[in-house]
């Protein structure tokens, strides 16, 4: 793994989501600090653990983007042109496709970490909210390599999971397993809240299911008026292809197809039990060699190819070739699916090789 810079943070926005993640940076070596624009927030943060001091640091040369959703491109914009072409800026919002069309810099790296709490700010901060989550990466034809494998790298160091895809494919992805998902738990949680007021014992029955179901319903609910806004066609398509398969399921329970309920069930069990896992060990882990042309584009092709095909990027590096217009990208992925990767990149006429590292 290349080296990480002189490793001096700013976080802007320090919430949940900031707040853990500058806890988590400075329990990994980093100077962090906060800048927030609630009174008193930067102050706590550094009295809670969430950084180093209060206020900007133009000498930091990572910055870190965790307002609102509405804010994240302005707030980008500023912390690119204060701490210059030279650091790598991210930022943490659920909805990527018009922060990156926004914000276009070259060290801008769009990101999503996917991990959360019920509880709100600083108060449910923790430094290992992100180990074992899903931190997804959104690179696109201008992003410069160095930025991405930065940011890469840090995700990393707070426990995450890299995964690379394209800011719209993230789009329609978060919508069907985030968006929805709690827009589902909140309609359940007031469906059965007003049912209560006619029945008192309903909510003294909602067992481990429904709590489940309706965890997430427990999240703050100030950001989802932006995300639904900004991510409107991906959430009403979803949607819609939820309330088809309900209808579908309602019309197999009114024919009494006990048959197909059960293979339905059993379909859905099996999804569920292959969610995946983390990270596999090291003597797992296959290294994919590239050699691309030196032009800009190549690095997000790879990446979010990886990404599309549900393979996780564990480790990356981009060797910049001192002869010539080409370079090397080094992916570590799983053994198990690194042949798949190096069959797609075959497709796109690139030279590669594979070597296990078990």
């Amino acid at each position: 793994m290349t080296t990480v810079g002189s490793r001096r943070a700013v976080v802007v926005g320090t919430g949940l989501i900031g707040g853990s993640i500058g806890m988590g940076l400075r329990k990994a070596g980093w100077f962090v600090s906060a800048v927030d624009t609630c009174p008193g927030v930067q102050q706590l943060a550094v009295e809670c653990g969430a950084a180093d001091r209060s206020g900007f640091d133009d000498e930091a040369d990572l910055g870190v983007v965790a307002t609102p959703l509405g804010q994240v491109p302005g707030v980008a914009q500023h912390l690119l042109a204060r701490l210059g072409p030279n650091a790598t800026v991210t930022d943490v919002a659920g909805v990527k496709g018009p922060v990156l069309e926004a914000v276009t810099a070259p060290n801008f790296v769009g990101g999503h970490p996917m991990a959360g709490s019920e509880q709100e700010g600083l108060d449910g901060a923790d430094p290992d909210m992100f180990q074992g989550a899903t931190w997804v990466l959104t690179p696109t034809q201008v992003t410069d390599p160095a930025a991405f494998v930065r940011t890469s790298e840090v995700a990393a160091s707070l426990g995450a999971e890299v995964v690379a895809l394209e800011p719209e494919h993230h789009d329609a992805l978060v919508a069907v397993v985030s968006h929805v998902p709690h827009l589902v738990a909140a309609t359940m949680m007031s469906e059965a809240s007003q049912a209560s007021e006619q029945h008192a014992a309903l909510l003294r029955l909602a067992a481990g299911g429904f709590r489940d179901m309706t965890r997430v319903a427990a999240g703050h609910p100030g950001i989802w008026p932006d995300i639904c806004a900004q991510n409107r066609s991906a959430i009403v398509s979803s949607l819609d292809s939820l309330v088809a398969a309900l209808l579908r399921v309602r019309h197999v329970v009114d024919s009494g197809r006990t048959d197909q309920l059960e293979q339905m069930l059993s379909r859905a069990r099996a999804a569920r039990r292959n969610l995946p896992g983390q990270a596999p060990p090291p003597e797992r882990l296959a290294e994919l060699r590239v050699i691309v042309p030196d032009r800009p584009g190549v690095f997000a092709q790879l990446t979010t190819l990886a990404g599309e095909l549900g393979v996780n990027l564990f480790d990356m590096e981009v060797a910049h070739s001192a002869e010539g217009p080409q370079g090397v990208v080094i992916l570590v992925v799983s053994g198990d699916q690194a042949p798949v990767l190096r069959q797609a990149i075959s497709g796109l006429g690139m030279r590669r090789s594979l070597r296990r590292l078990g």
